[in-house]
């Protein structure tokens, strides 16, 4: 994020020096002018300050969050706006550049407000909007014991952001409303310290299913994005996270398999940790978690980052059925419209939001639970996955 800031600061400006034509078409008051450039420019410098602090202190933290949502608000709704006055330009180019017509100001700034007032309902009651996301797949080999099973999986915590308990409590409710054979968290409990779960370790805590709970480590989980005073206060809190997860009732696989079992019948489950594309960490380890499963078995792996999927799952030389994934957020901004979606994430990564498929080896990657960094969600709303597996060919 730190490495994009320029970029985002350069585009609010150009937005800026665009949508101000629309502003001195409709008035020509100073205070009006002069009040805008002055708030885009302490934006953008607080923007500028804030990333330069040190990201381990909670306020610093809240601040960056704070900065993030008053960019949206100020860039985007430029941006829906820009095309509008795009287009009379181009107008007014075959006319002798006349002065801009009014009406095309007015029509500019009421589309910049349909964006601006879609942010502003996700920035404030977005981050708890749980949306359940529902999928039946078909695998031929599926035990007969497992067919119609259920997983509920939720991803992406982030417990370090909430900061409302009656929106958690909402979420663990819907969770439990599913009624699902077994839970699967993948990853990302907090956003840098295990002590960021400790007022919600009872919440979690709460979640049900017969079959168990379980979960895998997140990027974040591992403590790598802050300083710490000593490597082994850093493996301290790694050891005091795998710990909240034993008290909240989920058993962390690390890099291992075990045998859910039903009517005599197995399936593997299989977590490996973290493993990223690019310059995150590869603590993940297939070849290590899958040693002890039989090739014959219906497996399904938990792992957090999705290019786990292509990069080595894919080529793995056991058939992995279902791998869950999340780590995207889907950005926490998009459009879900009709079935098609789009987010400014499907540029980093491939695999970033619902179901993908390849020869007969399916990747579910959920929206997350929680979030990050920006206090809300706008159409990448928070999601609980509920995954029914069948036994046939679809």
């Amino acid at each position: 994020m730190r490495k994009r800031v320029p970029f985002i600061l350069l585009l609010l400006v150009l937005a800026d020096i665009y949508f101000f034509q629309a502003i001195r078409t409709l008035t020509a008051s100073i205070v009006i002018h002069t009040a805008y450039w002055l708030f885009d420019l302490a934006l953008i410098v607080a923007t500028l300050f804030a990333f330069r602090l040190p990201r381990s202190h909670k306020n610093v933290l809240r601040l960056i969050s704070i900065l993030m949502a008053l960019l949206l608000l100020s860039l985007v709704p430029k941006v829906f706006a820009m095309p509008v006055l795009l287009a009379e330009d181009i107008s007014r180019l075959f006319r002798g550049f006349p002065p801009r017509a009014v009406w095309v100001s007015h029509v500019a700034m009421v589309v910049a407000a349909i964006p601006f007032l879609a942010l502003l309902y996700g920035l404030t009651f977005g981050r708890h909007f749980y949306r359940v996301k529902k999928e039946t797949l078909f695998f031929p080999d599926l035990p007969d014991a497992f067919d119609g099973f259920t997983i509920t999986q939720i991803s992406d915590v982030h417990s370090g952001s909430f900061t409302s308990e009656k929106g958690v409590s909402k979420g663990i409710r819907i969770v439990n409303e599913q009624q699902s054979d077994i839970i699967l968290f993948t990853g990302d409990l907090v956003n840098n310290k295990a002590v960021e779960m400790d007022p919600w370790i009872s919440h979690f805590a709460e979640l049900k299913a017969p079959c168990g709970k379980f979960s895998v480590l997140g990027n974040h989980d591992y403590g790598d994005y802050i300083r710490w005073k000593s490597k082994a206060q850093k493996q301290a809190n790694l050891e005091r996270l795998k710990q909240v997860h034993t008290e909240m009732g989920f058993r962390l696989l690390l890099n291992e398999s075990v045998a859910v079992e039903r009517k005599g019948q197995s399936i593997a489950l299989i977590g490996v940790e973290n493993w990223g594309k690019g310059g995150f960490h590869k603590y993940g380890d297939l070849k290590h978690a899958t040693a002890a499963v039989p090739a014959e078995a219906f497996k399904i792996l938990m792992s957090h980052d999705p290019s786990h999927w292509e990069a080595v799952t894919l080529q793995h030389h056991q058939h992995v059925h279902l791998t869950l994934s999340g780590h995207t957020h889907g950005a926490q901004f998009g459009i879900e419209l009709f079935g098609w979606k789009w987010s400014p994430i499907k540029y980093i990564y491939k695999q970033w939001a619902g179901l993908y498929e390849e020869d007969g080896k399916y990747l579910y990657v959920n929206r997350g639970f929680g979030f990050l960094g920006l206090k809300g969600r706008v159409g990448m709303w928070p999601e609980i996955t509920v995954i029914t597996l069948k036994k046939g060919n679809g």
